[in-house]
C-alpha cells in the first residue's frame, strides 16, 4: 500500500515529484523519499514522516535533475528503520539505479535465502531489496534492463508495481496480475508513471491509461516504449483499492473510484432498505457510499461526524493502540444532528471492529437513538498477503463471526454487508479478474497453504514500438 511516482521533464522534476507524492500521501504516512538523476549521478533525500515534513524548498532545490522517482511508504514487509525508506539507490559498473516499489512479495524469504546462500549481503529488511538484487545481478551478467525485468516477472510472486531510474532513463513495470495499480500520463513538459491518476491531476497533466499487468514502460528523452513482458491467464486487481485504499477521485483499471463507491451505496439501499432520519458517513472513505445510499433511498444525507483534517488514516497506523487513540481525536460528533434520531451510518469496511464500535458508542453518547450500519464491502474473512495491513485472521472480526455476531460486537442497531455480486457489478470488471482473497480466502497466487485459483503466468515478448505516444513525439 505504498505510493510511487516517476517523472521525466524538460525541467528539474523535484517540485513536481513533491506535489505528486503529496497527492499520494494517503497511500503511506511513515516515510517519504525522492531520487533524481543530474546527468552524472543521483541526488537523493528521504526521511521518516509525511511528505511536507520530509521536504522543504531548500531540499527540493538541491535535488537537481530532469528525471526522478519518489515514494511514500506504508510498511507491510520490513520494520520502521531508516534503511527501509525508499527509493533504494545503487551504484555499480559506472551505472546508477534507484528503485521504488509498491506491493508485497510472498516469496521474499525464499528469494532472500537464495541470495544469501550465494554470498549476497542485505542491508535492509524490505522485500524491495530483492527486486534490486535481481535487477543488478541480471545487468552484471550482461543483460539489458528488459532482461532484468523479465527475470523479475519470472521469479517474483506477489504484488509489485515498480518504478526505476537507470542512469537517465525511467522504467516502470507492473506484476502480471495487476494487483497493485499503476498508470501513465503526460504533462506539458514530460511524462509520468504513478500509483494513481490523482498524481497526474496534481501536475495538471493528462491521464493516458493504466499500465497493463505484466507490462514494462521505458521512457528515455522523448521516446516512450511499452513492452508486454508477461501475461496471466486472468488478472487479480485488488478489490480493496476500490473499497477503501485509493482516493475517490482516482481512475483505476478503467473505473472512477468515486463512481464505484456511489454505485455500491445505491446497491446497499436496494439490498437492505430501512426507514431512518438521516444517512451519515464515516468520513472520508465512506462519503461516496453514503451519497449513493441517500440518492437511492431519498433519505437526506447529513454530516454527523466531523473529521479532524490534520489526522492521517487510522487504518494504516502500525499498532492497535495508536489506531484507537487516533480515532478519539479524529472524529467528533455533532449532537444537534444526532439527538433522538435514527441514523444510517455508512462505512467502507469493518476490519478489526474496534473503530466501528468506538464510533457507534460516540454517536450514542451524543444522543443518537438508533444506528443502522451499512458496509460497502462483503465481510472480510481472511488476511491479505499482497500489501494491505490485515496480517492475521485473529485480527479480523469477521473471520470467525457471522453478521449477527459482528452486529452485537460493534453494538449497532442493525448491520448489513454488501453482497459479493453487487461489489463485482459496481467495479465493472469480471469477477475472475479481481483479487477477492480477503473476502473469500482464495488468492490469485500461491501463498503457503492458502487456497489459490491458479492464474498461470506466461512470458511473452510483445513490443509496442509504434505506440501513439512514440509516433507523436
Amino acid at each position: 500500500m505504498c505510493g510511487i511516482v516517476g517523472i521525466t521533464s524538460s525541467a528539474d522534476v523535484s517540485f513536481s515529484l513533491y506535489y505528486a507524492l503529496y497527492a499520494l500521501q494517503h497511500r503511506g504516512q511513515e516515510s517519504a523519499g525522492i531520487a533524481t538523476y543530474n546527468g552524472a549521478g543521483l541526488c537523493k533525500h528521504k526521511g521518516n514522516g509525511l511528505v511536507s515534513e520530509v521536504f522543504d524548498e531548500q531540499v527540493l532545490q538541491s535535488l537537481v535533475g530532469k528525471t526522478g522517482i519518489g515514494h511514500v511508504r506504508y510498511p507491510t514487509t520490513g520494520e520502521n528503520r531508516p534503511e527501509n525508506i525508499q527509493p533504494f539507490l545503487f551504484t555499480f559498473q559506472d551505472h546508477v539505479i534507484a528503485v521504488a516499489h509498491n506491493g508485497n512479495l510472498v516469496n521474499y524469504r525464499e528469494l532472500r535465502q537464495e541470495f544469501e546462500d550465494r554470498g549476497q549481503i542485505f542491508w535492509s529488511t524490505s522485500d524491495t531489496e530483492i527486486i534490486s538484487k535481481i535487477i543488478t545481478e541480471s545487468i552484471r551478467k550482461g543483460g539489458t534492463m528488459e532482461d532484468a525485468v523479465q527475470k523479475c516477472m519470472a521469479c517474483l510472486k506477489g504484488s509489485y508495481s515498480v518504478i526505476m531510474l537507470y542512469d537517465g532513463d525511467l522504467y516502470a513495470f507492473r506484476d502480471p496480475h495487476g494487483i497493485r495499480p499503476l498508470c501513465f500520463g503526460r504533462t506539458e513538459s514530460g511524462y509520468l508513471v504513478a500509483s494513481e491518476s490523482v498524481a497526474v491531476d496534481a501536475l495538471n497533466g493528462k491521464f493516458e491509461r493504466d499500465v497493463n499487468p505484466g507490462e514494462m514502460v521505458h521512457i528515455t528523452g522523448d521516446t516512450i516504449r511499452f513492452k508486454q513482458i508477461a501475461v496471466a491467464s486472468s488478472k487479480g486487481h485488488c478489490v480493496f483499492e476500490y473499497i477503501y485504499f485509493a482516493r475517490a477521485d482516482s481512475r483505476i483499471d478503467g473505473s472512477l473510484v468515486y463512481d464505484v463507491r456511489r454505485k455500491i451505496g445505491a446497491q446497499m439501499c436496494v439490498e437492505s432498505p430501512i426507514k431512518a432520519d438521516a444517512v451519515c458517513t464515516v468520513p472520508d472513505s465512506g462519503t461516496a457510499y453514503a451519497v449513493g445510499y441517500s440518492e437511492r433511498s431519498g433519505i437526506p444525507f447529513m454530516e454527523c461526524l466531523i473529521k479532524n483534517r490534520y489526522m492521517g488514516r487510522t487504518f494504516i497506523m502500525p499498532t492497535q493502540e495508536k489506531r484507537e487513540r487516533a480515532v478519539r481525536i479524529k472524529l467528533n460528533p455533532i449532537p444537534d444532528h444526532l439527538q433522538s434520531r435514527s441514523i444510517i451510518l455508512v462505512d467502507d469496511s469493518i476490519v478489526r471492529g474496534t473503530t466501528s464500535r468506538r464510533i457507534i458508542q460516540t454517536m450514542r453518547d451524543a444522543g443518537a437513538r438508533e444506528i443502522h450500519m451499512r458496509i460497502g464491502s462483503p465481510i472480510i474473512k481472511a488476511p491479505c498477503y499482497l500489501g494491505v495491513d490485515m496480517p492475521t485472521r485473529t485480527e479480523l472480526i469477521g473471520s470467525d463471526k457471522d453478521v449477527e455476531q459482528v452486529r452485537r460486537s460493534i453494538t449497532a442497531t442493525s448491520l448489513h454487508y454488501l453482497s459479493m455480486e453487487a461489489l463485482v457489478d459496481a467495479i465493472g470488471l469480471p469477477k475472475h479478474d479481481l483479487c477477492l482473497g480477503c473476502l473469500t480466502g482464495c488468492y490469485p497466487v500461491q501463498i503457503g497453504d492458502e487456497q489459490c485459483d491458479d492464474r498461470n503466468v506466461t512470458m511473452v515478448d510483445r513490443d509496442y514500438q509504434t505506440s501513439l505516444f512514440e509516433r507523436e513525439t
